[in-house]
């Protein structure tokens, strides 16, 4: 398999390896070491034959991202280095380029588990039960793990950057982290995990030790960058810059950046118009609380690897009161296979009530609902505390939720505007505010209809049985 490039007919007088080793040079020049010694250093020369230097790489991996990224910048340096009248010829062939070691990967290619001291390096290592294998699909992930797994297949290519926001608990680190597995196990990429917290007491570190330049190198040299947690940087408004500025590196030089939040981003407040611009560039998507199902399918996928499994109408009854957050829901399986095992006790519904009594979402019967649970349901689903709703905090990071939660406590009550504002510790204007601003923007912002949507059904349906198959 090849693919030849064309140029005016005549050859260069000069033989293929001085031709080649000019270009080299010439390369050198305009690319950065790490994108040399990755990209160019592994191309064999393999000779000139009628008119056409031909090239060779070791796998059709190297061949199509070079005919992607690099062809026409080769075929300048081969025209600088005295063979412009040349073709080019780009093919595989294993048997006269060697592979690098290991097989079929570069020698600056980081292999998938990093020793100690890489890891330490590159973040936070990943850890081995977030991949796709454990990833229980639904219809409240399907679609963001569709895209993940796009993103892994073909980083930098697909989605870029890739944008996973949703409450806390929902898997957004786990498909991160899965795509992260993927790439270095598949192509040897140099694969970089950290929550955003870590990075910035990485970059304190760095501006103390006057170590500035290793740390630029260290984060702007990788394949992939993974940052959890980015709206902790609208809090640290000094770092966005640097932030700014590697974003930018990575992004221009193919490599690929997933990010998450806990809200789509042009709801985090304090973080810079350019740096939302550019994290709404690829794909953003959501991930919602899974339903009774997917949520019953996740508890037999961890009850399957407990010493002492629980029975499968005691996983009915987790799935079914437990409702809003998978961290959660996984939590409660272990403290109860943990309370069976210690206690040497049968698993009772009586049981689970009591020693579940904090994790379990409050009783939806068909008592009236009450402005506390509506409180409570929104301030799970965009991780706050419940202290929030009757703050006088007013970043739009509380603002907002707080008007979606004034709007269903008018919707969904038989509760009047004063009594709303009682509630919320607000003023009746507030309240009237808040109610007229959710209901008109739902009409434009498709994302909000759809979170108070689910809101809505999440406070309004009864529970179901979760199936038994």
């Amino acid at each position: 398999m090849g693919n030849l490039f064309q140029r005016p007919e005549g050859a260069t007088a000069l033989p293929a390896e001085d031709v080649w080793a000019k270009a080299q040079s010439f390369l050198r020049k305009r690319l950065s070491d790490d994108i040399y010694e990755r990209w160019i250093e592994v191309i064999g020369c393999l000779g000139i034959e009628e008119g056409t230097l031909r090239l060779a790489v070791a796998n059709d991996y190297y061949q199509d991202w070079l005919e992607t990224h690099y062809l026409d910048l080769i075929r300048e340096a081969v025209a600088a280095a005295g063979g412009e009248t040349l073709a080019l010829s780009l093919t595989v062939d294993r048997d006269r380029v060697p592979a690098a070691d290991p097989p079929e990967a570069p020698r600056s290619f980081f292999r998938p588990r990093l020793g100690k001291r890489q890891a330490q390096d590159l973040g936070t290592p990943l850890s081995d039960k977030y991949t796709f294998e454990s990833f229980v699909v639904g219809p409240s992930n399907d679609f963001a793990h569709a895209v993940a797994r796009s993103v892994a297949e073909t980083p930098a290519r697909a989605y870029n950057p890739l944008f996973l926001y949703g409450g806390s608990g929902l898997g957004k680190t786990h498909l991160m982290q899965a795509v992260g597995h993927q790439v270095a196990r598949q192509r040897r990429s140099k694969v970089c995990y950290m929550p955003c917290e870590k990075f910035v007491n990485e970059y304190v570190d760095a501006l103390q030790n006057k170590t500035t330049t290793q740390f630029r190198k260290m984060f702007r040299s990788v394949d992939v960058l993974m940052i959890d947690d980015i709206h902790f940087l609208a809090t640290r408004k000094g770092f966005q810059e640097e932030f700014f500025h590697t974003f930018n590196a990575l992004y221009y030089h193919d490599k690929q950046i997933i990010l998450t939040c806990d809200r789509p981003i042009r709801e985090v407040a304090g973080l810079e118009d350019r740096l939302i611009s550019r994290f709404s560039w690829g794909m953003s998507t959501e991930l919602h609380p899974p339903c009774p199902e997917t949520r019953l399918a996740i508890l037999r996928n961890k009850n399957g690897s407990l010493p002492q499994p629980l029975d499968d109408d005691s996983l009915q009854y987790l799935a079914l009161r437990i409702s809003s957050n998978i961290r959660m829901l996984e939590g409660a399986l272990v403290r109860l296979a943990s309370y069976q095992s210690l206690q040497r006790c049968a698993i009772t519904r009586d049981l689970m009530d009591n020693v579940l009594s904090d994790l379990f979402d409050p009783d939806r019967s068909d008592a009236p609902l009450r402005m506390e649970q509506i409180q409570r349901a929104v301030a799970d689903h965009y991780d706050l505390r419940m202290s929030d709703m009757v703050s006088k905090r007013r970043p739009q990071s509380v603002a907002h939720p707080r008007m979606v939660a004034m709007y269903l406590c008018r919707e969904l009550t038989e509760h009047s505007y004063p009594e709303i504002a009682a509630a919320f510790q607000k003023n009746h204007a507030t309240v009237v505010h808040a109610h007229r601003t959710v209901q008109s923007r739902m009409d434009s912002d498709a994302t909000l209809k759809r979170t108070v949507q689910s809101l809505h059904t999440r406070l309004t349906q009864p529970p179901r049985a979760a199936p038994t198959t």
